[in-house]
């Protein structure tokens, strides 16, 4: 090999090494911006302390979850709580409130004065709640369904993010059974975008039922706003 080959070879080698250790370094400032620019999703776990533990704490307990108290101190039971609902929610039951669980808990959107941000995970999991609760109705009926949850995120007797809705306690059967675990239907999806862009066919109802699927007393004795297809909406 002539020393002006060897140089030439030396001279990419550098090239190649001087864009690898840039590109790792650019996807480095990638990382630590998209963490910075969403602060909000801080990982808290076992040991834990502070506002961000209140608030986790606060939310499970709003779910129904065991927490003890809402000290701000990730403990052990605070641990299990989390478990639980990472379990409930098909997440990795790892007892870390990291950014998934966290949106899944309602924590990791941004809200400015009445408007919210809305999450991919809480559009995936409103289709899902559609596409679980609402197969085989009309396409104006899954919309609906979407709506209802949505109302429920804005009244003051409900939880108020989409997670808290879906994942109180007794609220939608379809979380417990195997329709939760198919596939979400492509219309379903859509559906989950018309409600949240604002198309509510419910005309405000913050309940809905089959009355062929359910003798409920309470939701039978409702004020029907609306039937579409199979589903009685109500106020």
């Amino acid at each position: 090999m002539t020393v002006y080959k060897a140089f030439k070879n030396f001279y990419i080698f550098l090239i190649v090494l001087a864009v690898v250790v840039g590109a790792g370094t650019a996807g480095l400032a990638a990382y630590e911006l998209y963490y910075k620019d969403e602060s909000v999703y801080v990982t808290s776990k076992y040991g834990s302390t502070g506002d961000e533990v209140r608030k986790i704490q606060q939310k499970l307990a709003d779910l129904g979850y065991s927490v003890g108290s809402v000290d701000g101190i990730y403990g052990q039971r605070t641990q299990n709580a989390v478990k639980a609902f990472q379990r409930n929610v098909g997440l990795t039951s790892d007892g870390i409130a990291g950014p998934a669980t966290l949106l899944y808990l309602g924590l990791g959107g941004s809200s400015s004065g009445n408007s919210t941000t809305y999450s991919d995970a809480d559009v995936q999991l409103l289709g899902k709640v559609i596409s679980a609760e609402a197969r085989g109705e009309s396409y104006e009926g899954q919309v609906a369904v979407g709506a209802v949850i949505l109302n429920r995120v804005a009244h003051s007797s409900f939880p108020d993010s989409i997670s808290g809705v879906v994942y109180q306690a007794g609220a939608f059967s379809c979380v417990y059974d195997s329709n939760w675990y198919e596939p979400i239907s492509e219309t379903s999806k859509k559906a989950a975008l018309d409600a949240l862009n604002g198309w509510d066919p419910s005309g405000g109802a913050v309940y809905y039922f089959n009355p062929a699927k359910t003798n409920d007393a309470f939701m039978h004795s409702r004020p029907v706003i609306k039937i579409i297809g199979n589903h009685y909406f109500c106020s």
